[in-house]
């Protein structure tokens, strides 16, 4: 589809949101008319009032002019003196797709490049041309693989995409606006009903009565019928609009593949899902592992991590580049299918450019160290970057086990506390366990019904790993709170503790520090509980001065 139909089917959708308004507002008219011509007293007026607040979003929908700007979000503006290389080969990319290069550029803190325009006269005219590139993502690309990206993007461009994007933007914000302020009426009507009820319910108890029940499910269905007719309207936009979006995916993507090369747009489709994944799992198990201890990575490494961990696991990843998400991530996802995107671009011709610029799409940048400490400041908030820093990842990862195991709170943990009406500690629980109470205890566990109904060993078997973790997780707090816990940082696999005593281990024949715990852990929770070899484990309590 031409630029020109695309133009027309967006104006055409858009009209059709004020078509449907305007048909709503003759109904609500004409009720008026009906109502006043053939009923009488205070129904009619009534009838009326109802009407009016039910045009009030359609009429505010229809009048909203102005479509709202996109937000830039946290990022850093780079000009060309500052990023040489870079604007160099965003307009080098910019001349071979013929079309006009940004006139900003905004590093970003996502996995994600993007364009954006600021059209006049709803897109007939050309605006001012952002782009937006995600550091994280110039981390795992080649530059050939950035190259393909920047291509894919300037294809919206040529395609006059960013200009049409003003038609399609306008009328989905303006439905989501009608939808919502019905939705938000109709909830202020159930919360004012069901506030009346319950005024009344209370006076009824206060006389000694029995209270009613409370149901405000009726209230505001006026509102929720007419958002219902916006949310059928807006579902045919949405997937009127997508399919047009998704051809243009497939269109930049030719686009890319003519600019950059076939296998360097293959490639590069098949690995911004797996960037995306990692750099999800990043943010989650390394970036962020400090914030419980309010501590942040070294300075530069929030984001600058981010490519040891790719480098580790380079080869577990591997095997995720042919693992393609053959659904789109949603109904309304404006991308198609990677696997179908990566499928037509594997089934044009071969041309010769598989070896092209092979080098890390992150050396384009000027100082990329420099670039990442700033993009921390840009990005995360004040109350975090007033957070203490690390020398060093380990540093960081004991400061986070250590702040989670103190303030851990386990089903053991909850229920000593609700026994004893005190804080739940270590000790206690093995005072517990000496008295013979431990089973009683494993009774008030959140287990399972099946758990629940089983008796004498059956039921031992049932709650025993339960206890085992709780009872784990406060031994280690225990060694933590004495500063004798260290932990293995890994960029490959998960942390290991060590424990007290790892370094001097036994040899083969002996029982190390782990094997030791294991058994005492054991011997603890065993049917007839002993907490000698436990307690034999534990430091010493700190004697007072």
């Amino acid at each position: 589809m031409g630029a020109t139909l695309r133009a027309l089917r967006a104006l055409v959708l858009l009209l059709g949101f004020y078509l449907l308004s305007l048909l709503l507002l003759a109904a609500l008219v004409g009720v008026d008319i009906a109502a006043f011509r053939w009923g009488h007293g205070p129904a009619v007026a009534k009838l009326g009032f109802v009407t009016v607040l039910l045009a009030v979003p359609v009429v505010r929908g229809m009048f909203m002019l102005r479509t709202p700007r996109d937000e830039d979000g946290p990022g850093i503006d780079v000009t060309e003196a500052d990023e040489p290389r870079l604007w160099a080969l965003v307009r080098e990319v910019a001349a071979a797709a013929g079309t006009r290069a940004p006139d900003r550029i905004r590093l970003t803190g996502e996995v994600n490049a993007a364009v954006s325009e600021d059209p006049r006269l709803l897109g007939l005219l050309p605006g001012p041309r952002r782009l937006y590139l995600g550091v994280p993502l110039l981390t795992g690309l080649t530059q050939a693989q950035l190259r393909a990206v920047l291509a894919h993007e300037y294809g919206h461009f040529t395609g006059g995409d960013t200009r049409l994007s003003a038609l399609v933007v306008r009328g989905r914000v303006q439905l989501g606006r009608v939808i919502a302020q019905f939705h938000e009426r109709a909830d202020g009507k159930v919360a004012a009903e069901r506030a009346k009820q319950e005024r009344a319910s209370a006076k009824r108890v206060a006389r000694g009565k029995k209270a009613k029940k409370v149901d405000a499910s009726g209230s505001g269905v006026s509102y929720r019928m007419m958002a219902a007719i916006y949310d059928q309207y807006a579902k045919l936009y949405l997937r009127a609009s997508l399919s047009t979006a998704r051809a243009q995916e497939f269109a930049a993507d030719q686009v890319a593949a003519r600019i950059a090369g076939r296998d360097a747009m293959a490639a590069t489709l098949r690995e911004i899902p797996v960037l995306s994944a990692s750099h999800d799992f990043y943010l989650d198990s390394y970036a962020t592992l400090g914030l419980g201890a309010r501590m942040l990575p070294p300075r530069g490494e929030f984001f600058g991590g981010f490519g040891k961990l790719l480098t580790a696991r380079a080869q577990e990843l591997e095997g995720l580049r042919t693992e393609l998400p053959k659904e789109p991530a949603s109904p309304y996802d404006s991308h198609p299918p990677i696997a179908e995107r990566v499928r037509r671009i594997e089934a044009l011709p071969a041309d010769g450019r598989a070896d092209e610029a092979t080098g890390p799409a992150l050396a384009v940048l000027t100082d990329p160290a420099r670039t990442l400490a700033a993009l921390e400041d840009a990005v995360l908030t004040d109350e975090v970057l007033g957070y203490g820093r690390a020398t060093g990842w380990p540093e960081l990862l004991d400061a986070s086990m250590a702040s989670g195991l103190s303030s851990a709170q386990t089903p053991v943990h909850r229920v000593l506390a609700a026994r004893t009406g005190q804080p739940a500690t270590l000790a206690a629980l093995l005072e517990v366990v000496d008295a013979g109470g431990l089973w009683q205890l494993a009774e008030q566990l959140p287990l399972s019904a099946e758990a629940k109904a089983a008796r004498g060993r059956a039921f031992r078997e049932f709650a025993r790993p339960v206890l085992h973790r709780s009872l784990r997780t406060m031994v280690l707090a225990e060694f933590s709170a004495r500063s004798l816990l260290t932990w293995d940082f890994s960029w490959s696999g998960p942390a290991a503790v060590r424990l007290p005593g790892e370094a001097a281990a036994t040899g083969a024949g002996g029982q190390n520090p782990e094997e030791a715990l294991e058994a005492a852990l054991d011997a603890a929770l065993a049917d007839h509980p002993d907490t000698t070899a436990l307690r034999a484990l534990l430091p010493p309590a700190p004697q007072p001065v």
